[in-house]
């Protein structure tokens, strides 16, 4: 004779299941650039959120390199399990300096994101080829407590400059929004990268204006990428005008 669950057990019964496969899945751990912010990351997160994973976009300090990444670091820490992390912009940098002893981190991707050497600073990275048009639309730096300097970008430059396939008025609030970088992280050399030692995907725009498509191709073959996707069309904010193909991107690097 055939026994049926009831409607309780049923339940329970998919719920453990659920939260089983949910657990299988990594951590994606998101680290926002320059003159972006968390929510950047918004359309990526609701799809993988969709397909079961734990997700933290992590509100990246923007005061230096080391102290950013040191941050992040502690993120990576109090996280149990397999880590997918993922960098976009400066956030890249970030990610490329994080110290990966003691987390989980399994994989990287990089989000139109930068991968410097060791020793090499972000500055003098963004100048090994030519095409980017960033420089020509800051603002005045603004100067802090500190002695560091806030740079933002012009918010009448910002649509066209970082986010130009983005609907105009979204790009407006985006820069009313932006958070600004400290202009010393630019300059602050890196450490021993994290794209040595990880598997590392890269994905980017064909019509980025901060940083030029031939900066993120060689930086993907000097990696060793396992894939380096170029999006036709795509500005630097490749993660809120394409977020499906981000989020793909990084849903195959949880497969490493």
């Amino acid at each position: 004779m055939k026994k049926f669950l009831s409607g309780t057990a049923m339940l329970a019964a998919f719920l453990i299941s659920g939260s089983a496969l949910a657990a299988s899945k990594p951590t994606v751990v998101l680290v926002h650039g320059a003159f972006a912010e968390s929510a950047s990351w918004d359309g990526v997160v609701a799809k993988l959120l969709k397909d079961g994973y734990p997700v933290v976009a992590v509100a990246n300090p923007l005061r230096g390199l080391k102290y950013d990444a040191d941050y992040v670091n502690e993120v990576l820490k109090s996280i149990k399990g397999p880590i997918v992390l993922v960098g976009h912009s400066y956030g890249g940098s970030v990610i490329s300096d994080v110290t990966i002893k003691d987390t989980g981190v399994k994989s990287l991707v990089f989000v139109s994101g930068l991968a410097p050497e060791k020793g090499e600073s972000v500055s003098e990275l963004g100048k090994k080829f030519p095409g980017s048009t960033l420089g020509g639309t800051l603002a005045p730096p603004v100067l802090q407590p500190d002695g560091k300097h806030d740079l933002y970008i012009e918010q009448s430059k910002f649509w066209k400059q970082f986010a130009a396939d983005v609907p105009k008025d979204k790009a407006a609030l985006m820069g009313a929004e932006q958070r600004p970088i400290a202009a010393e992280a630019f300059e602050e050399p890196s450490s021993e990268p994290t794209w040595k030692s990880l598997p590392s995907h890269f994905i980017y725009g064909s019509e980025d204006k901060n940083l030029p498509p031939a900066l993120h191709a060689f930086m993907a073959k000097r990696a060793s990428a396992k894939e380096a996707v170029e999006v036709k069309g795509s500005s630097h904010v490749v993660m809120i005008s394409h977020p499906d193909k981000v989020a793909a991107m990084i849903e195959r690097a949880a497969d490493d």
